[in-house]
């Protein structure tokens, strides 16, 4: 049997419903037994830390609002079944009104933007350094200020000797649980 050649190409999907789109194309590509010519859909997303009510909360950020990518050996059938799923507006086409692959580039800078991003959320690199004073902002100990004994950028956590009653009391911090003073 021939070896199947896929290409990546470009969903235009709803605003704001790239997510579901990828969810229903996938489950789309499992019932029509499409396994081996459709891989699973990618919608890219970067992690966003924002403060919200004093705490840093992670959100995940769309990298290309309005597109979902799928990389298939596209017959007329699976152009057919992919359009119609929901939240699926269509393909991006050429000019003669085909579907356009994506070229190599596009599809390394694609997946490679993606794996960066991912790495960076990975090494979330704070430089705190011994003896530098921080605030607690997060935890039992919230709004506490005190020294940074020591610094694990392993685990992401620091040692922080913290003034509590006037006795001197160690804790163990993540990184998002404090901030520079």
């Amino acid at each position: 049997m021939a070896e199947i050649v896929k290409h990546w190409y470009v969903l235009r999907a709803i605003g704001g419903k790239e997510k579901k789109a990828k969810e229903a194309l996938d489950a789309e590509i499992l019932r029509n037994g499409m396994s081996d010519i459709v891989s699973p859909a990618i919608v890219p997303v970067e992690h966003v830390y924002q403060q919200r009510n004093g705490k840093k909360v992670m959100k995940e950020k769309i990298l290309f609002s309005g597109y979902v990518f799928v990389e298939a050996a596209l017959d007329k059938e699976a152009e057919y079944i992919i359009s119609n799923v929901p939240n699926i507006i269509d393909f991006l086409r050429d000019k003669k009104n085909n579907p356009e692959p994506m070229r190599a580039a596009e599809v390394a800078r694609m997946i490679g933007k993606a794996d960066e991003l991912g790495d960076e959320t990975a090494d979330v690199e704070v430089p705190y350094v011994v003896g530098e004073t921080v605030k607690v902002t997060d935890g039992p100990f919230n709004g506490f200020s005190g020294e940074i004994e020591g610094v694990n950028a392993e685990k992401k956590t620091l040692s922080v000797m913290v003034k509590i009653f006037g006795r001197k009391t160690p804790l163990e911090l993540g990184y998002l649980q404090v901030e520079k003073e």
